[in-house]
């Protein structure tokens, strides 16, 4: 019994300090991860001399002077966060709900569907995949040139729903959670095949929805290369948020770090607040993923 005790506390004394250093671990990759918009938080509070003499973990008093000389100063006029909030909105908004729900509904038919060009239509999606935008680039602008849709949204939101990395994602997701067995039985009872994704399918990819829906959301929210190549007459009515903030960056007649920092901090908003929204499903589906029937 000696023994058996001994062995015990020897795999309990191990077992805790494996925890305790994943626990540290997973600490320290939090800190590394939060560190950054704490220090974009603390600075949008702090004046700009404040910023370049000294760097400081506490708050400073200087957020409403910030506010002011964002909203007062005719050197930032080009920064107006209504605007750009609503510009970036309606681009990341279409396109993430654009995407998601094709790329879903095409993952959906490559999984559920058997036809004779399957696989190379899969592979097809995954060779286009790799890739980059950068290359397509010229071609695409005198494309849109010459339909006459630069200076248009039509161009930053219509080619979204083709996006192969979400298409991947949800097939991998579709092989592991839904059961073709479902899908024979809701036919036999008559649904129609949209209904059926729509019903059935939808629901069950929430949580890989969700993830999705946050990737492409903060990548359309961010993207400022295709905007800034597609809206070419730079029109005030037309920005979008990170445009902006690259024109507040660029401002060479004043620099005003602590106003700069509050302008990024305030784009940074939407996208914790669509976190926030869409977390919940996240943790469902890990939490669904550790159950096994």
């Amino acid at each position: 019994m000696s023994n058996e005790k001994q062995v015990k506390d020897n795999y309990t004394a191990k077992l805790r300090v494996k925890s305790g250093i994943l626990f540290a671990v997973c600490v320290l990759l939090t800190v590394i991860c939060l560190l950054p918009i704490y220090m974009l938080i603390i600075n949008a509070t702090r004046a700009h001399v404040d910023i370049q003499t000294q760097v400081s973990f506490l708050p400073g008093s200087s957020l409403i002077d910030n506010i002011n000389e964002l909203s007062t100063n005719p050197n930032f006029k080009t920064f107006d966060a209504l605007t750009g909030f609503k510009n970036s909105l309606i681009i990341a908004g279409c396109s993430t709900f654009l995407s998601v729900f094709f790329s879903s509904l095409t993952a959906y038919g490559l999984y559920v569907y058997d036809f004779k060009i399957k696989g190379a239509a899969y592979t097809f999606i995954l060779a286009v995949m790799m890739v980059p935008m950068q290359v397509t680039s010229v071609g695409f602008l005198q494309f849109m040139i010459k339909l006459g849709l630069n200076d248009s949204y039509i161009p930053l939101i219509v080619p979204t729903i083709a996006a192969p990395a979400i298409v991947f994602f949800m097939r991998q997701y579709l092989q592991s959670s839904l059961s073709l067995s479902i899908i024979e039985a809701a036919r036999i009872d008559g649904c129609g095949e949209f209904r059926t994704f729509i019903s059935i399918a939808i629901p069950m990819m929430k949580p890989a929805i969700a993830v999705q829906a946050i990737f492409a959301f903060v990548a359309n929210w961010n993207n400022f290369y295709q905007p800034s190549m597609i809206l070419i007459s730079r029109k005030a009515e037309q920005l979008t948020i990170p445009m902006m903030i690259n024109a507040l960056k660029s401002n060479d007649k004043i620099a005003d770090y602590g106003v700069i920092y509050y302008a990024i901090a305030l784009s940074i908003l939407p996208l914790i607040i669509a976190y926030i929204c869409l977390s919940k499903f996240i943790i469902a589906g890990v939490a669904l993923g550790g159950v096994k029937e």
